[in-house]
């Protein structure tokens, strides 16, 4: 019997003071993509790859609030990039759990950037695929973390111009 499979949309939009060169940077920059995606309080990060181009692959192994959880996995397949344009890409979420790794999601992910005055606002479009009995319940979760990662690439750009 396969596992039961939600299916799920979301948009968020957020502006930038910054040029859309920037803000396509810090996601095609290895070091500042790091900074504001992967490193987060109370991670620990066991490995991760960042190689931006069309059929590039990245993710890596995490752990979110210590040993008691189990380590998380991110699988991304860089789909097609129009510099200071267009990025889009498909990842697998999941989990590692006694020695096997259980896949929790799989999304495509379209982020536009358009030039606003002196910024750029940024549209990102999610439509994912997520497995268990509770997959609809990851949904608003998973909008609420893309809004958060958004909010820490505004910081990226903030702090490290």
């Amino acid at each position: 019997m396969t596992e039961p499979l939600a299916h799920g949309m979301f948009t968020l939009e957020r502006r930038y003071d910054a040029s859309p060169t920037r803000v396509f940077a810090a996601w095609s920059d290895p070091v500042a993509f790091t900074r504001w995606f992967v490193e987060s309080p109370g991670a620990e990060i066991f490995d991760w790859d960042h190689d931006f181009r069309i059929g590039g692959r990245g993710g890596g192994r995490y752990r979110f609030g210590g040993e008691a959880n189990p380590v998380g996995f991110n699988e991304t397949v860089f789909v097609d990039l129009i510099e200071n344009d267009r990025i889009v890409l498909a990842y697998v979420m999941g989990r590692e759990l006694d020695g096997a790794r259980r896949r929790d999601s799989a999304s495509l992910v379209t982020v536009e950037l358009f030039p606003d005055g002196d910024g750029t606002r940024l549209i990102y479009v999610e439509q994912g695929a997520y497995y268990g009995d509770d997959g609809g319940a990851h949904v608003p979760l998973r909008k609420e973390g893309c809004a958060q990662m958004l909010e820490n690439l505004a910081r990226e750009l903030e702090t490290n111009p």
